[in-house]
This record gives structure tokens, sequence and C-alpha cells, in this order.
């Protein structure tokens, strides 16, 4: 492949990508100790709708945005659906919510209270309802099931609970649906998490069927886990079904995609992109919120920065590498991939936007919008959207 055809085959590729935009991360979120509330924060669903289309607008590669039930509950989802379309933009991932309540305490559907196990396992059938009135292909799964004392339950126990509860949402699910199950290794819980890592996730979906599937979040895994190796064995697999893009210095900091180690985040798009899963297969979500920057500019900064990493990952010689590994040519092989990551991709990238219809520049062109200053005067009144409303 001719240097003019490698480079338009990395631009026709990254056309051709799309990241998914959280609604929680346009309200106001933070840290477990202090969240900053910001003028203009959404109120409705709605609004939170009309942030990540204006996000799209600017970048070109983020059609779709992911619901959180309940805190974008409405009367009429289809309605709901309706309108994220006329803004250009579709309802994408819905997010169930089982840890918020005074009831899970002790746990949502491993609880040992089988009432409460009830309670639980009617949202997530919600949540399916939700997703058959949207037209939303995946439901994503977080537990914060788990203990914090040895003792406190039977750890054997609640996989059951957990097996019999997924599988039930998994029959519920329609032909063209699919369960994402999430992992997280601690957080609420500290002694044990019910899905504390990939393997757990893994099993479960296995046992489930095809339409069961991981999703890997960046954030949550311990220090120098090796979160490409984890990618590479569920695409082996076929059990990789999406992401929830986020960045950590320490553990589940929730912080921009990127914004941490861009090293890292390059690896895991040159595994996706080398093992096959750079299509529609796999859900690219952003899962961050932003307590201290502004909201929308940090979510299109967070959409540039997976596009610049997987830009980057598309330029990895691939015949080079696979030279350079038959042969045991170690220096060889690491150079390749060190070149493909300090390429300066950013005037390609800017050039993939334009020829979108977007902005070569598209925090820029955000704020020479007015939007921002627009929906700080417009959104006066009423209560803003954070984490749980």
């Amino acid at each position: 492949m001719t240097g003019r055809s490698a480079v338009s085959a990395v631009k026709a590729a990254l056309k051709s990508q799309a990241v998914e935009t959280p609604s929680w991360a346009f309200g106001n979120s933070g840290t477990r100790f202090k969240v900053f509330a910001q003028k203009g924060v959404p109120r409705t669903p709605r609004e939170k709708l009309a942030d990540a289309a204006r996000v799209h607008a600017h970048t070109g590669v983020a059609p779709t945005v992911a619901l959180h039930i309940p805190w974008d509950r409405v009367d009429d989802y289809a309605a709901l659906g309706a309108h994220a379309r006329d803004l250009g933009v579709w309802i994408g991932v819905i997010n169930a919510n089982v840890f918020q309540d005074d009831d899970y305490k002790l746990g949502s559907v491993t609880h040992p209270d089988p009432a409460v196990r009830r309670k639980a396992l009617a949202h997530l059938l919600e949540c399916v309802d939700v997703m058959d009135a949207t037209g939303s292909r995946d439901l994503k799964l977080w537990f914060s099931d788990g203990t914090n004392y040895p003792g406190q339950d039977d750890i054997a126990a609640r996989q059951g609970r957990l097996a019999e509860a997924l599988a039930a949402v998994y029959e519920r699910l329609g032909d063209h649906q699919r369960m994402l199950l999430e992992y997280k290794l601690f957080e609420p819980s500290f002694y044990t998490m019910d899905v504390p890592d990939w393997g757990t996730a893994y099993a479960h979906c296995l046992r489930l069927g095809p339409r069961a599937q991981v999703v890997v979040d960046t954030g949550h895994h311990a220090p120098g886990t090796n979160i490409e190796f984890i990618v590479a064995v569920l695409l082996r697999e076929e059990k990789l079904g999406g992401f929830d893009f986020n960045s950590r210095f320490y553990a589940d900091d929730d912080l921009m995609a990127g914004a941490a180690d861009p090293f890292q985040l390059f690896r895991i798009m040159y595994e996706v992109i080398r093992g096959g899963g750079f299509t529609p297969d796999t859900a690219f979500m952003l899962d961050q919120c932003h307590n201290i920057e502004e909201k929308i500019p940090a979510v299109i900064r967070s959409v540039m920065n997976v596009q610049e990493a997987t830009a980057k990952a598309l330029l990895v010689d691939a015949e080079a590498l696979a030279a350079a590994q038959r042969a045991g040519d170690v220096l060889a092989a690491n150079a390749v991939i060190m070149d493909a990551f300090n390429t300066d991709v950013r005037p390609l990238v800017a050039e993939v936007r334009t020829e979108l219809g977007a902005d070569a520049d598209p925090v820029a062109a955000y704020h020479a919008s007015g939007y921002g200053e627009k929906i700080v005067a417009e959104r006066v009144g009423g209560t803003a959207a954070g984490w749980g409303a």
C-alpha cells in the first residue's frame, strides 16, 4: 500500500468511527467528596440531548447518546427518541441503575432478600422496555453489589443469584438487542465485588449466549493491569461488546479519555484494530464526569482524543511489524509501534472532520458558536441534572 493510499484508508476508517457520549457527563457530577455545580447544565433529558448534539455537530463522530435510567426517565421514551433524531443524534446504550436506592445497601440482584432482588430485576426489565421504545440495541449493566467484610454473605450463593437475574434479562432481550456486562475491581464494595474482573464477566456472558458481551471500562483495573491484553483475549473469544472510555491516575478517576495515559489508549485501539474489533459491533462509549472543567468542551476534547489515538493505531505498519516479530527483532518491532504513536495526526484528523462537514478545531468552533453563553442565559430555574437527578 502506497503512502497516499494508506492515508486514504486511514481517513476512510476514521470517517466510519462513532464515539458515544453519556448523558450524565453534561450534568453536575464529580467525586465522592464534592460536586462543583456549573451554570447552564441541562435540567432535562432533552437538554442533555441538545448538548450531545452540539458535540456531534462539531466533531462529526458522536452520533449516539447513552441514557441512564432513572436519571433520564421520561413519560414517553418514543418521543424522546424522536426528539433526539430531530437534533441529529440517536439514543444509544441504556444504562440501568441498581445502586442508589437504600434497598440496595447489601446488594441488588445478589441481595440476600428475595424481595429486593425482585425489585432490582424489575428495573432491569424496565430498561429493556426503554430499549424497545427508543430503538436502542444495547443494555449496559453495572452492579455495585458486593461485600465489605469476610463472612458478610455467601460468595458463591451471590454468584448464583447474579446468574439467575442475568438469565432473566437475557431471555427478555429482543433478537437484535444485546447485554453488555461491566466489571469493576472495587468500590463501593471493598472485600468482594460480585463482578470484579473481566474473567467473571466473561464467564457469565459465556453461559448466557452470543448476545451477552463484556464491556471494558478503562478506569476499572488495578494499577499495572495490561488492559490491551484483556481486549485482545476478549476479541479472540468474540466477547468484547464495547468500552467505557475514561482516564485514571489512581483508580476510577473518570477523567477525560486519553488525558492521563494517551499511550495506553493508543495501545488499546491498536489491539481493537488488529483484532478486528473496529466495527459497529464494538460500542465505543465515553463514561466520565467533569467536575472542575467545562462539560461540553471536555466531552469534545475526549472525542478528539479517541479520534487521535485511533488514527495513530491505524498508522501502525502491520507488514513491518509482522516482519520484525517473525525475525525476533525486539527493537525493530517496538520502533514500528513507537513511530505510529509519535506521529502528529492532528492535521489528518482535522481534514477528516472537515470532509465530514464538522469543524477542523471543534473546541475553538464550540467557543466561537456562543452556545455556552446561550445555555447559561436560557437555563435558569428548575433543577440542574446531576448524579441522582
